[in-house]
C-alpha cells in the first residue's frame, strides 16, 4: 500500500472490531490484581506489540465511560458555536485554548507535505505552575476555559486526573516490560507538562470536499512518552502503519483506550520500541455528515529530564542524551502552520 495515499477503510474501524496480533488488547485488571506470572505475561505482550506497531488497546483501566461521554458533549457545545465566538479563545500550536481550522499540519513533523489538517482542537495542559520562572515562561500558561460552556472545566479536570493515574500505571508496566526497574520511567513524571487535546473532526457537510492529500490528521508520530487516546469509530478514522502491513485501520473497542508511544520514548528505549506512526483519514464522501471527536492525552516528562537511550542488549541504537523539552519544542514548532 502506498503510504502517501488514503486506503479504503474496512471493518476494523467499526464498533466492536477485534484487535490484531500487531495491536493487541491488554486487560489491565491482572496487572493491578494478578500475580507475578500474570504481570510477566502482560509485560511480554506489551514488549512485542511496541516493537512492531507501537500501539496497544487497554481495557480494565477503571475510567468511567460516562465521564468520556460527558466531556464530549460539553466540548461539542463549544465546537458548534459560531466561529466569531470561538476566536476569542484562539491560540497557536502549543498554546492553551482553541486551535481553529488550518492551524496544524501534522505531516510536516515527518517531512510529509500535506495541506492543513481538517480538525479543530481545544488544548489544555498542566494546571500547576513550576518553581523555575524560566520553565514557566516556556511551558506554563493558565488553561483557558470557555465561559460559554462552564461544565467543561470540572469535567476535563476530572478526566485529566484519571489520565495522570493511568499514565503512571502504564509507565510502570513499560519499565517492567523492558526488564528494568518499574519506576524507571515513572520517576521522571513528578511534574510533567502533559498536553490534552479534544479534537473535533467535522464532516464534509461542514467542511466541503478535502483538498488532494488532505487528512483529518496527516501522517505523523507523536512526540512525547505515552499517548492515551479515547476515540470513536468511523470510516474517516484512525489508521496505523507497520512495515509489514502498510496502512491499516486501527482496531476499535468502545471500552478500550488506544495507547501508543511517542518519539521520545522510542529514543529512550534505543529504538527497541517504535513510535507509532498513524493518521486520521479524511471525512468520507459516502457519509458526509460523519463527525468524530477524540480525547487525546499526551504524556510528557518533568522539564529538565535528560533522556538517554537504554543500552544494549535492551536498546538497539545509542542516541546522544537530549533534554526532553528542547526535543519537544523542536517537534511542536515543526507542525505549526504559518
Amino acid at each position: 500500500m502506498n503510504p502517501s495515499s488514503p486506503s479504503s477503510p474496512g471493518t476494523p474501524n467499526s464498533p466492536g472490531s477485534p484487535s490484531s496480533p500487531r495491536v493487541p488488547t491488554i486487560d489491565l485488571a491482572p496487572w493491578f490484581d494478578g500475580d507475578e506470572e500474570d504481570r510477566a505475561r502482560i509485560a511480554r505482550t506489551v514488549d512485542e506489540a511496541l516493537q512492531t506497531a507501537g500501539f496497544l488497546l487497554v481495557t480494565g483501566h477503571g475510567v468511567d465511560p460516562a465521564l468520556r461521554t460527558r466531556v464530549r458533549e460539553a466540548a461539542r457545545t463549544f465546537f458548534t458555536l459560531p466561529a466569531e465566538r470561538k476566536r476569542a479563545y484562539e491560540v497557536k500550536v502549543g498554546g492553551r485554548g482553541w486551535l481553529g481550522p488550518g492551524a496544524e499540519a501534522n505531516g510536516y513533523a515527518e517531512g510529509t507535505e500535506t495541506p492543513p489538517d481538517l480538525k479543530e482542537s481545544l488544548t489544555f495542559a498542566t494546571h500547576e505552575p513550576f518553581e523555575d520562572p524560566v520553565v514557566n515562561a516556556e511551558w506554563y500558561q493558565p488553561n483557558v476555559w470557555p465561559t460559554e460552556v462552564p461544565e467543561l472545566r470540572p469535567l476535563c479536570e476530572e478526566y485529566l486526573d484519571r489520565m495522570g493515574e493511568l499514565e503512571r500505571h502504564l509507565l510502570t508496566l513499560l519499565g517492567d516490560a523492558l526488564g528494568l526497574e518499574r519506576d524507571f520511567f515513572a520517576r521522571h513524571m513528578s511534574h510533567p507538562t502533559y498536553g490534552f487535546n479534544i479534537n473535533w473532526y467535522p464532516g464534509r457537510d461542514v467542511l466541503g470536499d478535502p483538498a488532494p492529500g488532505q487528512f483529518r490528521i496527516g501522517p505523523h508520530t507523536d512526540f512525547g512518552t505515552v499517548t492515551i487516546l479515547d476515540r470513536q469509530a468511523g470510516k474517516g478514522g484512525l489508521q496505523v502503519y507497520t512495515d509489514d502491513g502498510g496502512w491499516e485501520d486501527a482496531p476499535y473497542d468502545p471500552a478500550a483506550f488506544t495507547i501508543n508511544i511517542g518519539d521520545l520514548m522510542a529514543r529512550w528505549t534505543g529504538d527497541r520500541w517504535r513510535s507509532g506512526r498513524h493518521r486520521v483519514l479524511p471525512p468520507p464522501a459516502d457519509e458526509p455528515a460523519e463527525e468524530l471527536m477524540s480525547l487525546v492525552y499526551f504524556g510528557e516528562c518533568t522539564p529538565g529530564t535528560v533522556v538517554e537511550s537504554v543500552p544494549a542488549p535492551v536498546g538497539r541504537v545509542a542516541y546522544p542524551p537530549v533534554d526532553s523539552h528542547v526535543y519537544l519544542r523542536e517537534k511542536l514548532d515543526a507542525i505549526t502552520v504559518g
